[in-house]
């Protein structure tokens, strides 16, 4: 039985989607006008393991992302800059070519990180004719109103708006209020009412703007995503995800919009991945407090450590990024590759297995579907991963397991090579080898296990065995 935790009711269900064997899943893509950052690189890395873990119980993922290319600006209160343009204008380009090559930036990273892309992607400038069918039929039913410098949609008209947060609608207007989120002199009648279509300001020509029965312009963010999600997923969505931060704006204001449409629940299942802090911040652009992933590969990281890192812990809780940290997952990483790259060396004919192997097998395959299957539990199944290995299985079982597991993780383990070549073993490792051997014979395991510190320090890995220690050269990433 998988089950996930639902933020809309606040509790952890099971997972039953509209149709059985489909999953209709959106996620929230990147706004394409910056680098993207590790910290976006957890949010995607957790819909990835969503997917996976969801195709891993059977079901048929049809995953759709948008890339925003227009429509977000630099506040959540529907004012200041376009991001695109901001970013145009900062390096002195055009926004369609910002646009384009931040999104290879992103999938670029995607791709180091195995993330899967997503059947389908869509570029909200590729849909403006759907936003604007959507506002043709909000203004019909009587949900939007007209401002100096916009439509927006009037959320005291929704009846259940703010949903999502567990607040009432008074007091998410009391709360936005205490945080200045919110210009009045826009012409809002509420706090939490948002653009649908902003106007081009008078005497200022954008480079991404468009005609509308309202005027010249271009879409609010929220609109993109309904529009897009709903022409290829329908009208009720199975799964939507994103980060925490769009929880009280952007999904609440995607819920509204959507449900006045078509009188329909919107999401069954919303997710989303918490923070990656930095010294107890929320990572992010606007503080500058960020690392990209190109900055650990220039420290000698590979990005399937970063990987590792975030399975570590559960998505839905802050997680601080540390370098001590990061060497930490490196190091465990390394470790596990050189593990695996051992067993495919050791993958002999397979033969048959005992009753009591047989039924290991069957626990370990149970233990690590219970642990995916709870809320997406991953550093559980990373600990089942040690236990495979640790084991006394023969190698080709093992390495049958980790494959299977992999298919959820995502760590690489079919790409990483055996080492059957043999092992050129220096005159003064082979001193520490016979040195740690000793000690380990005279059960003073606390010195054994500093000497093979000083061999792995070498560039060597030592494991032991029912049948006695092997050596072998670590795997560089």
């Amino acid at each position: 039985m998988f089950q996930i935790y639902n933020t809309l009711t606040h509790k952890i269900e099971e997972f039953k989607p509209i149709n059985p064997l489909n999953v209709g899943f959106y996620s929230c893509g990147p706004t394409v006008y910056d680098f993207t950052h590790i910290g976006h690189a957890r949010t995607y890395i957790f819909a990835d393991i969503l997917q996976r873990v969801l195709e891993f119980n059977g079901y048929k993922v049809k995953r759709v992302m948008n890339i925003t290319d227009v429509g977000h600006l630099a506040s959540d209160a529907d004012s200041g800059e376009d991001k695109m343009e901001k970013g145009a204008k900062r390096e002195g380009r055009s926004v369609w070519d910002i646009a384009k090559f931040y999104t290879e930036d992103f999938f670029s990273m995607c791709q180091k990180l195995n993330i899967k892309k997503p059947e389908i992607i869509c570029k909200a400038t590729d849909y403006i004719k759907e936003m604007i069918q959507i506002m043709k039929v909000l203004e019909k039913k009587g949900f939007t109103y007209k401002t100096d410098d916009g439509i927006y949609f009037d959320t005291s008209k929704f009846r259940d708006y703010g949903k999502l947060t567990g607040q009432s609608f008074d007091k998410l207007q009391k709360s936005l209020k205490a945080g200045a989120r919110v210009e009045f002199s826009q012409g809002k009648k509420h706090p939490t009412d948002f653009a649908l279509w902003k106007f081009s300001p008078m005497g200022v020509k954008r480079q991404m703007e468009w005609d509308s029965p309202w005027g010249r312009g271009f879409p609010g963010w929220h609109l993109e995503c309904s529009a897009m999600s709903m022409k290829y997923l329908g009208d009720t969505l199975d799964i939507h995800t994103g980060g925490v931060e769009h929880i009280p704006i952007h999904h609440t204001n995607e819920i509204a919009q959507s449900e006045a449409i078509t009188g329909k629940q919107f999401v069954k299942y919303w997710l989303q991945a918490d923070h990656l802090l930095i010294n107890g911040e929320k990572m992010s652009k606007s503080l500058g407090n960020y690392y990209r992933l190109k900055d650990l590969e220039e420290k000698g990281f590979s990005p399937l450590a970063l990987r590792y890192l975030f399975l570590t812990a559960s998505y839905r809780l802050q997680m601080n990024f540390t370098w001590k940290a990061m060497e930490g997952a490196q190091n465990a990483y390394d470790s596990l590759r050189n593990q695996i790259s051992t067993l495919k060396s050791q993958i002999k004919e397979r033969v048959s297995l005992s009753e009591e192997k047989l039924e290991k097998i069957d626990l370990f395959r149970q233990k690590f579907t219970e642990a995916v299957n709870d809320d997406l539990n991953t550093a559980i199944a990373l600990a089942v991963v040690w236990e495979v290995v640790k084991s006394n299985l023969p190698s080709e079982d093992k390495y049958d397991l980790l494959r299977l597991f992999d298919e959820v993780l995502g760590l690489g383990f079919d790409q990483i090579e055996d080492n059957r070549r043999e092992t050129v073993i220096p005159p003064d490792v082979q001193e520490l080898i016979k040195k740690r051997e000793q000690l380990r014979k005279e059960k003073q395991w606390s010195k054994a296990d500093s000497v093979r510190k000083q061999i792995e320090e070498k560039g060597f890995l030592v494991e032991d065995t029912p049948t006695g220690s092997s050596v072998s050269e670590k795997v560089i990433s």
